[in-house]
């Protein structure tokens, strides 16, 4: 036992309780503070939760003044974003799980009961069917004997990584559909970077297709020749809707230049053949999802999932993809430092299809007119050289995505060199401009990605005509947007840009085909709910119910 000494005990017993007593006040306020603390254990969700909100950023996230002063419980509360995902995952691995609440407005449109239900169910069968389970092992044997097989326990539809990012996040989202409503099993083909751009969406069995997978080093020449190619087969009618043992895999072709035969693929009398194949080999640029809300066998099934049409991507890409840590980083840091304490953003997508050194002077002169004529952004005085700013100056903080430096470069410039009429303060900020589009380079992807999500958490966008770049951000965010309209000749139109009829992203190359009558049809003027697009007139896409009259 040790033994202390009288004189220096004494004095060190009273140096403790002073220090003791001097602290008490303090530790009882952290202990006040912090009785309910975030559970999530990791420092950038914390400091996330704890940033002070401006009271325009509070509307927008539908809080009510009184909530603010418990922020952090509160713009937690819709972290399962409706009980679209499921509880339980380790929030380390994919941090933008959980904490996109907190970057976005809460989504007015709530997914529906049924919806989550089969989600649910779904989660349960990928469980019971994924990568290296009995089940699939199983079906993997059948496969590789290349003989026709009667039912399987388990049906599959494999994803082939193919176009750019946009392009592979619309048809992932189509060929997930496609699985819910056929009960397949979805299986993702990695390419080059689908394993870092994207976390897993299901728990416990991967979504990404095992590297030996028999049928893998075929998947980059894959086309509408192919000879186990579903259009070419019919076509050659070497299987039809009669055929009783069909082969234990099908190449489905729906790219952009697919034929006849391979469109068949939207007719229920085919789809019937389909059901007896276990492995469907899926091949795409195209969002193919307007087409399943015409067919009959679907109708019922797709109206229970989505009784508002137009969310029906806004849903499966909410719930799907999930950006990596990596990506996550880019996004956080970037919306922390730029976007956070503004009371307004707006978004601008730029994307040029013309050839020629950018920037374009009339796509300038669109972004300008389009931005002024919709009063997304305030105009200019041109003859005060200096105006008294207002005690309290609206900030406005203007996300711009493009290729290209020199569209955002003049806007920035136009309300640097003169000042709002109405007093706003705006800023404008471009993440990156990479020149040209490398969508096999993952740095490029990386970027691209997380420049979708930044752009999905604006209160307004403006995107441009045929780009899938937008469309992603648009569905992602829940905002319909403006378009700018295609320019023709290297004019800008007028009007420079519209308002679409609804969020869902425009089926670019959709058939024109009656599968009863077996002759063309307007496939755009069949039901309510399926329309011509705005910005591709020969296109197809969903709207909602206030649209459909």
């Amino acid at each position: 036992m040790a033994v202390i000494k009288s004189g220096s005990g004494a004095m060190s017993f009273t140096k403790a309780l002073a220090v003791s007593l001097i602290s008490l006040p303090f530790l009882f306020t952290l202990f006040v503070l912090y009785r309910n603390p975030p559970s999530d254990p990791t420092p950038d969700f914390r400091e996330a939760r704890v940033l002070d909100v401006p009271p325009r950023i509070v509307n927008a996230l539908k809080l009510g003044p009184e909530d603010n002063s418990s922020q952090p419980a509160d713009m937690s509360k819709d972290s399962l974003l409706g009980g679209l995902l499921a509880a339980g995952f380790g929030e380390k691995s994919c941090l933008s799980r959980y904490q996109s609440a907190l970057y976005r407005k809460i989504s007015p449109y709530k997914p529906s009961s049924y919806l989550l239900s089969r989600l649910r169910k779904y989660e349960d069968l990928h469980k019971h069917c994924g990568p290296h389970t009995k089940s699939y092992r199983k079906t993997i044997k059948l496969l590789k004997s290349g003989h026709s097989v009667g039912p399987t326990d388990c049906n599959y539809v494999v994803w082939i990584s193919y176009s750019g990012l946009g392009n592979r996040i619309l048809t992932l989202a189509s060929a997930f559909l496609y699985a819910l409503l056929t009960n397949r099993v979805l299986l993702v083909d990695r390419g080059k970077d689908m394993a870092d751009l994207f976390c897993e969406p299901f728990p416990e069995k991967s979504w990404l297709l095992p590297l030996d997978f028999p049928l893998l080093p075929k998947f980059n020449s894959i086309n509408k020749e192919s000879p186990h190619c579903f259009g070419k087969m019919l076509k050659n009618n070497i299987i039809n809707s009669s055929t009783e043992q069909p082969p234990p895999f099908l190449y489905i072709y729906l790219s952009h230049d697919y034929g006849d035969h391979d469109k068949l693929f939207f007719c229920d009398q085919e789809q019937t053949l389909l059901g007896k194949v276990p492995w469907l080999i899926m091949k795409t640029n195209n969002y193919f999802v307007p087409s399943l809300f015409l067919m009959p066998s679907f109708e019922q099934e797709l109206s229970k999932l989505f009784p508002e049409k137009e969310t029906t991507f806004h849903h499966l890409g909410r719930y799907l993809f999930h950006p990596s840590n990596q990506v996550w980083g880019l996004i956080t840091r970037f919306y922390k430092a730029y976007l956070a304490e503004s009371n307004e953003r707006i978004g601008i997508q730029i994307r040029t299809f013309d050839s020629g050194t950018a920037p374009f002077q009339y796509v300038i002169d669109q972004i300008m007119a389009c931005t002024l004529k919709e009063k997304l952004l305030p105009e200019v005085n041109r003859q005060e050289t200096f105006v008294t700013p207002a005690e309290n100056q609206k900030s406005i903080a203007v996300l711009m995505t493009s290729l290209n430096s020199g569209y955002s470069e003049a806007v920035r410039n136009m309300y640097w060199e003169q000042s709002a009429m109405s007093g706003e303060v705006v800023s404008v900020y471009q993440p990156s401009h990479e020149e040209v589009q490398q969508s096999e380079k993952q740095g490029h992807n990386r970027k691209a990605w997380a420049e979708m999500y930044l752009l999905s958490t604006t209160e307004a966008l403006i995107t441009s005509a045929w780009s899938t770049f937008g469309y992603v951000a648009q569905g992602l965010g829940g905002v319909t947007p403006w378009i700018l309209y295609k320019p023709q000749n290297r004019t800008a139109p007028d009007p420079p840009c519209g308002r679409a009829m609804s969020m869902e992203p425009c089926f670019h190359a959709p058939p024109f085909y009656d599968c009863k009558a077996k002759t063309g049809v307007d496939t755009g003027a069949l039901v309510p709910h399926v329309r011509h697009c705005e910005d591709m007139s020969w296109g197809l896409k969903l709207v909602g119910r206030h649209r459909e009259l």
